[in-house]
């Protein structure tokens, strides 16, 4: 299958993720050129990642990864980030979640809605969170109870439909994934945040011919 080039007849993008650094793991150069190109992208998050700290009390840690997390999508030029506080690692594919999707999708009314990989694994040995699956269920489940949806519906993952070229914007996306900054620390200890920040945005840029030697992957799964 050839990959086609990112769509570019559209003003408006919805990125719903389930927590805080998830756009920055997968499509942060994607939105840092979008937004410096004058298109407007919005950030939705079903949680405030308040379990993803090892050693901190939830009550601490989703205070901190909001900041965290509104921090990092200034970098790339978004700054509408709701949280919706569904609970972080045990988000569900529920009638609950789809209609707050749906609201959100409608209030925002993008032309494009982006989320994550539905799909049980991302490489042989590399599993899916159940969390990312059932978010992602939720946005289609809620993408198709819509009268009048967006004209594009995309997931952020492997053996991709469509990639967006980002050479040029590799450097704000890794400052972005890096403003999670207490987030890494804890995560790797012994990696400096910057270092594990550059690691995985070069990860998931891989080269696409005809594209870019850097671009970010989508899959289509809706398109009107």
């Amino acid at each position: 299958m050839v990959v086609q080039p990112f769509p570019s007849d559209w003003r408006i993008a919805l990125v719903l993720v389930p927590h805080p650094d998830d756009p920055e793991y997968g499509v942060g150069a994607a939105v840092a050129k979008w937004t410096s190109s004058g298109k407007t992208v919005h950030y939705a998050l079903a949680s405030r990642g308040e379990v993803g700290i090892a050693g901190m009390a939830p009550e601490e840690a989703g205070p901190l990864r909001e900041g965290e997390q509104r921090r990092s999508a200034a970098i790339v030029g978004v700054d509408d980030v709701q949280f919706w506080d569904f609970p972080d690692s045990n988000i569900r594919d529920t009638p609950e979640l789809r209609a707050k999707i749906a609201e959100t999708i409608v209030a925002r009314h993008p032309d494009v809605v982006i989320t994550l990989y539905s799909g049980p694994s991302w490489a042989p040995g590399a599993p899916n969170q159940r969390d990312h699956i059932e978010f992602a269920h939720a946005v289609a489940a809620a993408y198709d109870s819509l009268a009048d949806p967006p004209a594009w519906l995309f997931e952020n993952g492997p053996d991709p439909t469509h990639c967006e070229g980002v050479d040029g914007y590799i450097d704000v996306a890794v400052n972005s994934l890096a403003a999670h900054e207490v987030y890494l620390s804890v995560l790797d200890p012994e990696t400096p945040g910057l270092e594990q920040a550059r690691r995985q945005v070069e990860m998931s840029t891989p080269a696409t011919p005809g594209v870019g030697e850097r671009t970010v992957g989508f899959i289509v799964k809706r398109h009107r």
